[in-house]
């Protein structure tokens, strides 16, 4: 049976799903529910792959970095696969380890650029019509507290940002009326036109 692939692209990093249909869900022929095994090339690195049970745990793995990042916390993300670090405000320090023995660890230096280009490609997927993630076992677990805390965000400034603008054109259309009115022609003109 021919395998299906699917590619995510976002600049210069590429997610490559290898599976197939499950047609007695009655899944369309195109799409994925039964994935087999993955790609991830990243230009200049090399190329990372595995199966089903490695992606959901790295797939996690940097989204809960991501979102410590973000949140200006420690970024520090340690698990029985993947170890992800940050070096310094650019750089961040990947260390993929393999499921088998006698198999050295997989260490990679990538930028924010690589590193928001990788979760561009995971989003993708997330949202992909055509690979169905439920089925194949792949969950993706932000903790709930790293949810919080990002939606929260998102919502006071959505909240905030509204009013914050509609004060600040006031202002602005006020000064300018300000700059634009001058009381001693309005003076004179109102003499001319009411004389005593």
């Amino acid at each position: 049976m021919i395998q299906n692939k699917l590619s995510f692209h976002q600049s210069s990093v590429s997610l490559e799903i290898i599976g197939l249909p499950d047609y007695s869900n009655n899944d369309n022929k195109d799409q994925i529910s039964i994935i087999s095994e993955w790609k991830l090339t990243i230009i200049d690195k090399p190329l990372i792959e595995g199966k089903i049970d490695h992606l959901g745990p790295i797939m996690n793995a940097f989204y809960i970095y991501s979102s410590l990042l973000i949140k200006n916390e420690n970024p520090i993300y340690e698990s029985r696969l993947i170890d992800i670090k940050a070096d310094n405000l650019y750089i961040h320090n990947i260390v993929l380890k393999s499921s088998k023995e006698n198999v050295k660890p997989l260490i990679l230096k990538i930028g924010n650029s690589l590193l928001s280009d990788i979760i561009n490609c995971f989003d993708q997927l997330n949202e992909s019509s055509k690979v169905i993630t439920k089925k194949t076992g792949l969950s993706i677990n932000i903790p709930k507290k790293v949810r919080f805390g990002i939606n929260n965000k998102v919502k006071f400034f959505n909240f905030i940002m509204p009013p914050f603008i509609a004060i600040c054109s006031l202002i602005l259309l006020s000064s300018t009326f300000i700059y634009f009115y001058n009381p001693v022609e309005d003076k004179e003109r109102n003499e001319l036109i009411n004389p005593k």
